[in-house]
């Protein structure tokens, strides 16, 4: 999931898929590489300034609505659909692919941007920033394999920065996967998928569970070698009849197919003649990919054989699946999620959520501790609970949803090596979206930038394992030195964090997701020896965001390669259950939020009076979590 904060230090009147107000300074044009849910925070309440996107992404986003608002439709609930960005519509700016756009976002102020596909889902794009002598690539979600690599690396466009004849000053990289295990390539797992499906009787009835968007060629590929159409709810064909366009002066007018998917999927006129694509609405077909939770009938009455995506398989035969990982978790058949929260208002729903007798104090900390977290993500908070959980008739309380978060975090592949059988009920294909370790390590040889700013990051692993740009990408790189390494180096010492013993730069894990990664400094930023004082001032902020967020690990971000916890480890209580996601299942520290927010302010309060020269009296400072809870019997707002 990506934890991009919006803000490209190069140029900062722009902000790219992050869209809450967090700065005081408000964007000159915005930029949305696709529509996946982690890269549209903020965005529903924009009304300006521009977004600028591809032709396939204005047209998708427009059109999306989320979960309990089409389920209601369909069930005829609501007499509307309910258009979460069709307000939006003014705003959407396509541009063309592959084609360098100048805009104009002050007078005098030039922006010169180029759009190129990134591999990843209908629309997804990187952007190319170029402007007052400097050039930014900014990746998005990208899978870049190597016929990708090879083919960006020929691109008019690009072709100056990977000759060498100019340098690429930072890339924006989607580092969802860091770890050094490789990945098959899309078409072998599609290879390996239509193997296994042919061996069925020709009556076998398939499901596919495409929970996001970018898994459109898999369902082409199905289709052509079963022989039959796929079966989507009118939600999903909906989305999908959007990528179609034509000239609406003329019956029989030019279409226009506005990502290469398109007339696979939705199909296309041939002079007078309509050639089908291969979803359909019709029931009574072999291969389904309707909605979790409302499916046909056919699929509820048969004996379906699932497809299921996986990521990777480890070298001991262990699937790793995708469970929400890099981003777009469930935005096609997405579970219930917490709207976006204020601070303001978390006691509030604390206190609505454990109103009765039995809400004990740590279920109300531990609830507490979530909400802030999520409150500093800016974006909203997914709940494991189906639709079925809220059925006609059916009730549930706040408190069972984030009960449910907690155990999901336990949760790991449900497939392993259970099926043996052959002719299994679940068959399963590697197909990541998103990039191996390797193949970033290629796409960054070709441009040898000077930096490298990831954008899928997890501040306190990344300390504790000693990650680093450096380490990850060095000898590929022309720098010899990373700003995200300076910020994460001044983070570790202000913090008093530093490398686990079994955890060397080279050891690499998958990089989790956090809430908020803060903007790193400029050259300009990172101060002087001369002016101790002017490099805490410049940081501090900075610190405390990155502070906080190293306590934080966004439930469902990391996949995890270890076997799940057996019966006889469970801890066995609600608390100890809760305790595992809020305490990072840490097996190194058992530091609360508010230990570190002990810390923190203790760090703020030294500076203030070190700037102010007051002798302001310090209380005792707790290393541990021994004084970081609440003592309310002591009439402390926090324990000190």
């Amino acid at each position: 999931m990506s934890t991009f904060n919006g803000i490209v230090d190069e140029f900062p009147e722009i902000r790219v898929d992050f869209f809450r107000n967090t700065i005081a300074n408000p964007p000159l044009a915005c930029f949305l590489s696709h529509i996946h849910s982690d890269h549209l925070a903020g965005l529903e309440n924009l009304r300006s300034p521009f977004v600028y996107c591809s032709a396939a992404t204005r047209e998708m986003l427009l059109r999306l609505e989320r979960f309990p608002c089409r389920i209601n439709y369909a069930k005829g609930i609501l007499e509307a659909r309910i258009q979460t960005y069709k307000h939006l519509k003014s705003l959407l700016k396509p541009l063309p692919l592959e084609t360098s756009t100048v805009l104009e976002l002050a007078p005098g102020n030039h922006l010169q941007v180029t759009l190129f596909d990134a591999n990843h889902c209908p629309g997804a794009v990187m952007f190319l920033f170029e402007g007052h002598g400097k050039a930014v690539l900014y990746t998005g979600d990208i899978r870049s394999e190597p016929w990708f690599v090879n083919a960006i690396a020929r691109s008019p466009s690009l072709i100056q920065y990977t000759s060498g004849l100019k340098t690429i000053d930072t890339i924006y990289l989607d580092t969802s996967f860091i770890d050094g295990h490789s990945f098959p390539s899309k078409a072998e797992g599609i290879s390996e998928l239509l193997e296994k499906v042919t061996r069925y009787p020709e009556n076998t009835i398939f499901h596919f569970q495409a929970w996001t968007y970018g898994y459109e060629d898999v369902w082409v590929a199905l289709c052509k070698a079963l022989g039959t159409k796929v079966h989507v709810d009118e939600y999903k064909m909906l989305i999908y009849r959007s990528l179609v366009a034509k000239d609406a002066t003329a019956k029989f007018g030019t279409q226009f197919h506005l990502s290469p998917e398109a007339p696979g999927l939705m199909g296309f006129m041939c002079g007078n003649t309509y050639h089908p694509g291969c979803l359909t609405l019709d029931r009574n077909v072999r291969l389904h990919s309707c909605e979790r939770g409302n499916y046909c009938q056919t699929v509820l009455q048969s004996k379906v054989v699932r497809i299921q995506p996986v990521i990777t398989r480890l070298p001991g035969g262990q699937e790793i699946a995708e469970l929400g990982v890099g981003g777009g978790g469930d935005d096609l058949n997405r579970d219930a999620e917490l709207d976006y929260i204020l601070p303001t208002e978390i006691e509030q729903l604390v206190d609505a959520m454990c109103d009765d007798d039995d809400s004990s104090h740590e279920l109300k900390e531990q609830l507490r501790g979530f909400l802030m977290r999520a409150s500093g993500s800016g974006r909203k908070i997914p709940l494991d609970l189906e639709m079925a959980t809220f059925g006609e008739g059916s009730e549930i309380g706040l408190r069972n949803a984030f009960q449910a978060l907690a155990k999901k975090s336990h949760r790991q592949d449900p497939i392993g090596d259970k099926q043996a059988d052959w002719l299994p009920d679940i068959v399963t294909f590697p197909y990541s979206r998103h990039s191996s370790y390797p193949e970033l390590c290629h796409l960054v040889e070709i441009f040898k930038p000077k930096d490298i700013w990831p954008c899928t990051v997890d501040p306190k692993e990344w300390v504790e394992k000693g990650i680093t740009i450096e380490g990850l990408f060095g000898r590929h790189a022309s720098a010899k030195s990373f700003q995200h390494d300076i910020l994460m180096d001044q983070m570790a010492r202000e913090s008093g964090v530093g490398p686990t013993n079994d955890s060397q730069a080279t050891s690499m894990s998958s990089a989790s997701s956090i809430p908020y990664v803060p903007q790193h400094p400029t050259n300009d930023e990172v101060g002087t020896q001369d002016d101790p004082i002017s490099v805490v001032d410049e940081v501090d902020l900075q610190i405390e965001a990155e502070l906080r967020a190293a306590s934080q690990r966004e439930d469902g971000a990391s996949f995890q390669a270890q076997p799940p916890l057996a019966a006889s480890e469970d801890p066995g209580s609600q608390t100890a259950e809760l305790d595992s996601v809020y305490m990072d299942d840490s097996q190194d520290s058992t530091l609360s939020d508010f230990a570190y927010h002990t810390r923190l302010s203790a760090f703020q309060k030294t500076l203030r009076d070190f700037k102010n020269n007051t002798g302001t009296e310090l209380g005792l400072l707790s290393t541990t979590d021994g004084h970081s809870k609440l003592e309310l019997d002591l009439g402390n707002e926090r324990g000190r």
